[in-house]
């Protein structure tokens, strides 16, 4: 009797080994899937994130559209690929883009008028930081007739002692970009061809189309009146150059002729005249005028190259003229800095 208890005592005792056996593995694959700590739970245990990967996805830019947009920008771009989510900022060949907007598989944005209304393609890059837009800056050019001073005698662009217009803010490099793309600027309107030319002519004068009237006072409506010749409009008897400006009409090269004519054709040209309170109806291509001394005689006159709001709604007019030569001259430093006093108005384009 007792042999068999002992036998039975021992078949009790390795069946105790083996179901200890059996938890001892299981154990050991649990540890694979998560480790215990001090307490005998598993590291993993009741989070809610376990097995799941917090890795965010790299910005990928698989497609653009439009692939090509105007000299003038303005047309909203939609870039779409895969972790865009985190996108706050875009650049186009180096300008910072408005209206930015992201989600996980797009970014849309208003893209900036190409810098110097050029055709080609641009680089778009997009950043995780915002950017914020600044106006263009200006330039001078000290050949042809950027010395001819506006038609004023005083103080000029290049001898005015208060501070310049601000140079364009610093952008991020492409390098630094989170995914880029690209897209082509072309010059697909009558906009679009007027200031291609006038930044094409802004400092290389078209000499052998239309020569140049600074020696005889100044080449600014000489110079607007060839933008809108690009823009689409036709010489005419009563508006006109030829034999590189051996010929020309007074409402062609004359500001207190051209200014009065205008507003006289002003329903067969399609424009309206504005003053200078009327910004929020200015586009780029229009034409402004100025009078330096307050005689209601004009003295100069330019071509918008650029609209830009100021974050807290001011407008600011930029423009290109001859004497002074320069692509992105600013109104207001024009009447208060380099001829204060002055005043501006502005024929505007109906459409």
């Amino acid at each position: 009797m007792t042999a068999s208890m002992n036998r039975r005592a021992l078949l009790s005792l390795a069946g105790v080994a083996g179901i200890g056996l059996a938890v001892a593995a299981c154990s050991s694959g649990s540890d694979d899937a998560g480790k215990k700590n001090g307490s005998g739970k598993s590291d993993n245990a009741g989070d809610g994130n376990a097995g799941k990967s917090t890795t965010t996805p790299k910005p990928v830019a698989k497609s653009l559209t439009p692939a090509q947009v105007p000299l003038v920008g303005g047309v909203t771009v939609t870039v779409a690929g895969t972790g865009l989510a985190a996108v706050k900022g875009v650049t186009v060949g180096g300008v910072a883009a408005r209206d930015v907007t992201a989600t996980g598989t797009k970014v849309t944005f208003t893209a900036p008028h190409q810098a110097m209304y050029t055709a080609g393609d641009a680089a778009v890059a997009l950043f995780t930081e915002s950017i914020e837009p600044s106006p263009s800056a200006n330039q001078s050019s000290d050949g042809n007739g950027s010395a001819a001073n506006d038609g004023q005698t005083g103080a000029t662009q290049d001898s005015a002692t208060a501070t310049p217009t601000p140079t364009a803010a610093p952008v991020p490099d492409a390098s630094t970009a989170v995914a880029t793309s690209s897209m082509a600027y072309a010059a697909l309107t009558d906009v679009d061809r007027q200031l291609q030319y006038a930044m094409a002519h802004w400092k290389d004068y078209n000499l052998s189309e239309y020569g140049t009237m600074n020696p005889i006072g100044g080449d600014c409506a000489n110079y607007v009146s060839q933008t809108l010749i690009a823009r689409g409009w036709e010489q005419r008897s009563d508006w006109y150059n030829r034999a590189a400006g051996a010929e020309h009409s007074a409402t062609w090269t004359y500001c207190p002729t051209m200014d009065p004519w205008l507003e006289t054709n002003a329903a067969e040209f399609g424009l309206t005249r504005r003053s200078s309170d009327e910004r929020d109806e200015v586009k780029v291509g229009d034409i402004v005028f100025y009078d330096w001394n307050a005689n209601g005689s004009p003295d100069h006159t330019t071509i918008v190259s650029e609209v830009f709001t100021e974050p807290d709604g001011t407008i600011r007019i930029k423009s290109a003229s001859h004497n002074q030569d320069g692509p992105y001259r600013d109104l207001d430093e024009m009447i208060t800095v380099q001829h204060p006093g002055g005043t501006a108005w502005f024929h505007t384009f109906d459409a």
